[in-house]
Formats: structure tokens, C-alpha cells, sequence
């Protein structure tokens, strides 16, 4: 080799090298330099969580946003089966819920209003005239502050001012991501306030579990440890019912697939375009006994999921169109994908037959979520 062509190579070779140092790449695929920058004077990052099998859950602090989870199918193949960004800019640029953590209140507050111990207080509404999923500053905007404990663990904190959107008292909440050994993503909230004030957390994965975001959810399989449902208005706010799912579309207490039924001409589907209802789970607030439970024939993944909290909402996707690019290029359509949110139930402050909201000083909040995975094989 000449010396032209020497210095050639050693400048194409310092190039490759210089390229790698700006890319520290995940097994989902995503740049953890593409997630960092500066909002409003915080940092943005992205932080990997893997444990013992090779399941990788990536978590960025804007929004506690879960972004991938890649999990294995029969063959031990890992995909992600979350519906996510490529880039933080991407996230701030499309305003969605994909894997975030919603709050104050996830669900509407019917007419951005409610009553606690004589004081009416008057949120910010922001879905017409009500105040859902915490109003349009809510926690899934927010900047946490992180704290990876382990390869396995990350602690996210954020303090909520007092009369943010609304909401008496100065919230501070903490939550942990844990992914186990037995390929159990576990997540717990906590948090505590200094004046009386309704509080309801839950998180907001778009999960496929086949890993293929171009097709629909319709044929997987859905089971709901559920008697009894919250419907709706033709407006979409919740009645303050508490009705028997037995003989209506809603009866997931032998499963189905979730594409059965969910087209019936009836009111609490059409409103909806499909399901985004709550259950009323049968379990009590016990986690250790099986809330719901979803499987994919094609790749044989299973998702089980246990909480204390006595709602489970299912959301069928129905508002994706294909005009959200998200990773890998995939336009998501209609349906590619399902939520289940565990909560507490939409307009409890208003509706006192509901299990209360309310969090008072000196009292702790509280709140489980476990989505479990493995196959259909396996179990």
C-alpha cells in the first residue's frame, strides 16, 4: 500500500471510529444519545434495564415513558412488542401516551371540576371541556429525575407544585421500573402530599405482543378477571354505573379474541370506535391473583397482569390512523395495538359510589402494576 493510499485508510478508519463513539445502541435498536438534550433547563436521557434472559426495557425520564421492551417469543426470540419513538425529538414533536406515566389523574375529571372537603376546584381542561389524564401539563410531559439502583432497577421522582393544572397540594412522587428474572416487568408508585388533594396513576404501553406494529391486535387473545364494567355517555364520560358485563361484549371472563366482538352495533363500542373502558377486577386490590391475561398465536407470547388497584383500563388503540411514524419507520394503524392501564377508576372525585382518589397529608400513596411474560408453551 502506498502513502496516499495509507492515509486514506487511517483517515476511514478514524471516521468508523468517531462514528461509533457518537452511537451507544440498545438491542431495540434505538441511539441512547438520540434521547438526551436539555428541556426547560433539565436533562433528558435514556436509561437500559436488562436482566439475566436478555430482556431489555428501555425508560426515558421525559414522561417515565416506557420506549421498547424487548421480549422473547416460543424460539426465544426477542422483539420489541411496545409502540414508541426513535428520538426524543420525536416524542416532543408527536403527542401521544406510548408507554408513559399518566397522571395526576388518569381518565377524564368530568367538566374539569370536583369537591374536596367543601373547596370546588377548577382544573385545566383539555379535552373539550373536561381534564383528562392530568390536564395538558400532566406527568407524561414532564422531566423526572433519575436514578438507575442497578442493571435491573431505575427510581423516578418528580415533584408536582401545588396548583399545577389545578390540583391542590405539593406532590411528591416516586416510582421504580424493575425488571426480574422471571421476565416480569414490576412497576410500584408512591407518593405523598401536603394538602388533601385526588390522586391516580397508572401507566400507558401500547403493547402488541406478536411484535409486528402493522397488524392488528384483533386476534389475540383476552382474558379480564372482571364482572362488571364503568360505561359511558354518548359524550364519553363515564355514567357513574357499575354494570354486569355477563351477555354484552364486554365479558372477557373466558377469553376471547379481542377483535370477536369489538365491532357490535351497539353505544359503548361505536362512541369509543372500540374498547377503552374500565373493568371493575374481581381481585380486591390483592396482586398476587391474575387481573387479565392476553396471548398471540402467532409468536405464542403471553402478558399476564396483577395490581392492588381496582380498575383495569383496555384500550384497543381505536385513535391510531397510520399518520404516527414511530420506530422502525412503522406508520401505526388503527388497532396495532392494546393498553392495559391499571387505575382507579375515570371521575371517582365525582362520583362517590367509585373507591375513592383522595390522598391526604401524612398518608402515602400507593400503587402496583406487574406485567409478567412468557409463552403459551411454557405455561
Amino acid at each position: 500500500m502506498n502513502g496516499k493510499n495509507l492515509i486514506m485508510a487511517a483517515l476511514l478508519l478514524w471516521l468508523c471510529i468517531s462514528c461509533d463513539k457518537g452511537k451507544e445502541m440498545t438491542l431495540s435498536g434505538l441511539n441512547v444519545r438520540d434521547f438526551q438534550t436539555e428541556i426547560d433547563g433539565q436533562l433528558t436521557n435514556l436509561f437500559v434495564l436488562k436482566n439475566k434472559n436478555g430482556m431489555e426495557a428501555c425508560i426515558t425520564n421525559y414522561g417515565g415513558r416506557l420506549v421498547s421492551l424487548m421480549v422473547p417469543d416460543r424460539n426465544g426470540k426477542l422483539e420489541d412488542i411496545v409502540c414508541g419513538y426513535p428520538t426524543i425529538a420525536d416524542y416532543l414533536a408527536q403527542k401521544q401516551n406510548f408507554g408513559a406515566t399518566i397522571g395526576r389523574y388518569i381518565g377524564r375529571i368530568h367538566h374539569s371540576t370536583f369537591t374536596l372537603d367543601s373547596i370546588t376546584y377548577r382544573l385545566t381542561p383539555n379535552t373539550g371541556p373536561h381534564c383528562a389524564h392530568g390536564g395538558p401539563q400532566g406527568f407524561a410531559s414532564k422531566i423526572w429525575q433519575a436514578e438507575q439502583l442497578d442493571i435491573n432497577a431505575l427510581k423516578l421522582t418528580l415533584l408536582s407544585p401545588d396548583g399545577e393544572c389545578g390540583f391542590p397540594g405539593l406532590v411528591e412522587v416516586h416510582l421504580v421500573y424493575l425488571l426480574t428474572d422471571d421476565n416480569t416487568l414490576d412497576i410500584r408508585y408512591e407518593a405523598e402530599t401536603d394538602k388533601p388533594t385526588v390522586l391516580n396513576l397508572s401507566h400507558h404501553s401500547f403493547f402488541n405482543l406478536s411484535a409486528d406494529f402493522t397488524t392488528s391486535v384483533e386476534d389475540q387473545l383476552l382474558f379480564i378477571n372482571a364482572d362488571a364494567y364503568t360505561p359511558y355517555d354518548s359524550l364519553k364520560c363515564v355514567t357513574g354505573e357499575i354494570l354486569p358485563v355477563a351477555g354484552t361484549p364486554f365479558d372477557f371472563t373466558t377469553p376471547h379474541l379481542i377483535g370477536e366482538r369489538i365491532d357490535t352495533d351497539i353505544m359503548q363500542l361505536k362512541a369509543m370506535k372500540g374498547y377503552d373502558h374500565n373493568w371493575v377486577l374481581n381481585t380486591a386490590g390483592d396482586d398476587t391473583k391474575l387481573a387479565a391475561r392476553l396471548t398471540d398465536p402467532k409468536s405464542d407470547r403471553s402478558l399476564e397482569v396483577y395490581t392492588d388497584e381496582p380498575g383495569l383500563q383496555v384500550y384497543t388503540a381505536n385513535g391510531l390512523s397510520g399518520a404516527m411514524v414511530g420506530k422502525r419507520g412503522i406508520a401505526y394503524p388503527k388497532r396495532s395495538a392494546v393498553c392495559l392501564e391499571t387505575q382507579h377508576f375515570a371521575d371517582s372525585p365525582n362520583q362517590p359510589q367509585f373507591p375513592s382518589t383522595v390522598l391526604r397529608p401524612g398518608e402515602k400513596y400507593k400503587s402496583h402494576c406487574v406485567y409478567r411474560f412468557g409463552t403459551v408453551a411454557s405455561e
